[in-house]
């Protein structure tokens, strides 16, 4: 039995849901625009706690609130020792893991908890914003039985990540580098995680429930695993002059070209965009020019299928930056979820300001006044 004039939006693709101010995405165009504003402008001209405020607050801020913001900041950067302890348990998990359950444990530290007013979700949200680096810097430390670093107070969220990873102070290039990729994935319209984070906001839970939701939602490999893959496929690849070939076998067969098609993106991504020039510049000053020579080959031979609106995303460069800064492949998506928290904050404020439980329906399609047989007799 079916229930009679139900209509599906499997995957609810192109379902409007709510309204919202805190990002658009132009599919058709290729654009994005957080709170207004060209990402193209923005990852040009701000640092991450730049956008960060802007994100989580909802305007540029001033020379003044910009610095008061950076400062708090910093001063969550640093976790209870509680925490650490945690990972210490935990090291062995993927990073995702560790980075979910360390984020899930700190709301037993924060005493706003159970505080959704605005004020009180966008402080949350700033200290999970500082705290997530520092999560992941000290698991991928702890792991190797190192011992983790305090964040500098003199650097910025970037800089700091990759000093608190590696123990020592980062190439200022380095930084920025990671600092323009926390700055492109701070927010992105009601993806998968998002949604996620909405739905455990819409039941009035708290933020670091929401956070929690979003991070175990990206962890799944068609959301946020791509980085990771198309730096697996260029290793398989190994020379441009294999592009071609690589390429036409997989599609062939059956399988995917990593880095390809986004559901909202009809056009080139334009976050991939500001990371191709500067995935050029990283691998010669490197010396390891050939794996940006490899994707721009894969470029190439994909381009026919530009006209069907299959693009290259924002994972078609990124992947290859991480591995040039020596960072492991399990941390891929790690960088995503840490560029990602102010927009998750952003979305469940939205939430709250404006709730409604969201609870879909499913058509039933199974059998109905079925004959029950008792356990004795089955």
């Amino acid at each position: 039995m079916t229930e009679e004039g139900v209509t599906l939006y499997r995957g609810l693709r192109e379902v409007y849901i709510d309204r919202t101010t805190s990002s658009f995405i132009n599919g058709k165009e290729g654009k994005l625009y957080y709170r207004g504003y060209s990402i193209d402008d923005l990852a040009q001209n701000c640092g991450f706690e730049e956008i960060s405020y802007l994100v989580i607050m909802g305007e540029l801020p001033t020379s003044s609130q910009l610095e008061s913001f950076s400062k708090e900041l910093k001063s969550n950067m640093e976790l209870p020792n509680e925490i650490l302890d945690l990972i210490r348990l935990v090291k062995d998990a993927h990073p995702m893991d560790v980075l979910r359950t360390a984020i899930s444990a700190l709301s037993g530290f924060d005493s706003e908890v159970d505080d959704n007013s605005s004020e009180a979700t966008l402080r949350k949200g700033t200290k999970l914003t500082a705290q997530a680096p520092t999560i992941v810097a000290a698991h991928a430390r702890i792991r190797q039985d190192l011992d983790p670093i305090n964040p500098d107070p003199n650097l910025s969220i970037a800089a700091n990540f990759l000093y608190m990873l590696f123990g020592t102070v980062p190439d200022p290039e380095d930084a920025k580098l990671i600092d323009k990729d926390f700055v492109l994935h701070a927010e992105h319209g009601l993806n998968a995680s998002a949604f996620g984070a909405r739905v455990a906001a819409s039941t009035q839970a708290d933020l670091h429930c929401a956070v929690t939701t979003g991070i175990a939602v990206l962890k799944g490999p068609s959301h946020g695993g791509a980085a990771e893959s198309v730096m697996t496929m260029s290793l398989e690849i190994g020379d441009e002059s294999n592009a071609e070939k690589y390429i036409k076998d997989t599609l062939a067969g059956g399988g995917r070209i990593m880095g390809f098609g986004h559901r909202v993106y009809k056009a080139v991504d334009p976050r991939s965009l500001h990371l191709q020039d500067d995935l050029k510049a990283l691998g010669e000053r490197k010396g390891e020019p050939k794996w940006y020579s490899i994707l721009q080959k894969v470029l190439e031979v994909m381009q026919p299928y530009s006209r069907k609106g299959i693009c290259q995303n924002v994972d078609f460069f990124s992947g290859a930056m991480y591995f040039l800064l020596d960072i492991p492949e399990d941390l891929f998506i790690s960088i995503f979820a840490m560029g990602r928290i102010p927009g998750w904050t952003a979305q469940v404020v939205e939430q709250f300001d404006n709730n409604i439980l969201l609870r879909p329906r499913l058509q039933y399609v199974g059998e109905l006044d079925r004959k029950f047989t008792p356990i004795s007799d089955r």
